[in-house]
């Protein structure tokens, strides 16, 4: 077992993980942060895409002991919840019907996130771009950009 300590959500948290546990596993199974989710476990899908220090990964493609010191940031933590209100991109998915199943809208909101941080201004040509990491295979990704686009348009005014 190693110890590892790092921040989750705003909080801090330490705990002892097999060196070969990977991040979506010890958001999932130790801390309950089930709104990363396991799509495909091969890095191809980004359904499990979270925030290492700000920067979007696939968490199944990342170690628990990886993660040892720094700062993750999930789905859950988007949203301000003592306030009850949702992050705007998170805002704009809903908004722009974003979703269908709602499997891979963790992961692209993340992107989306991310990207966002990035380049506050895309192009849809852009979005499209930023987001081909992450698979869909409900929707044919027109309302998907729209939300993205929006939440661009949103942090403009």
């Amino acid at each position: 077992m190693t110890k590892i300590e790092l921040t989750v959500d705003g909080a801090a948290v330490s705990d002892d993980v097999e060196p070969r546990m990977l991040l979506v596993q010890y958001l999932r199974e130790k801390l309950g942060k089930t709104g990363t989710v396991i799509g495909c476990d091969t890095s191809n899908c980004g359904a499990c895409t979270v925030h290492l220090d700000g920067t979007s990964v696939k968490s199944c493609n990342v170690l628990a002991v990886q993660a040892n010191g720094r700062t993750v940031t999930t789905i859950e933590g988007l949203a301000d919840t003592a306030e009850g209100e949702l992050h705007p991109v998170q805002e704009s998915f809903r908004e722009c019907h974003g979703l269908q199943c709602g499997f891979c809208t963790p992961g692209m909101i993340m992107q989306a996130v991310d990207l966002l941080g990035e380049n506050p201004d895309p192009t849809e040509e852009e979005v499209r771009l930023g987001m081909e990491g992450n698979l869909c295979r409900c929707t044919g990704y027109h309302n998907i950009v729209k939300s993205v686009l929006h939440a661009a348009e949103g942090a403009k005014a």
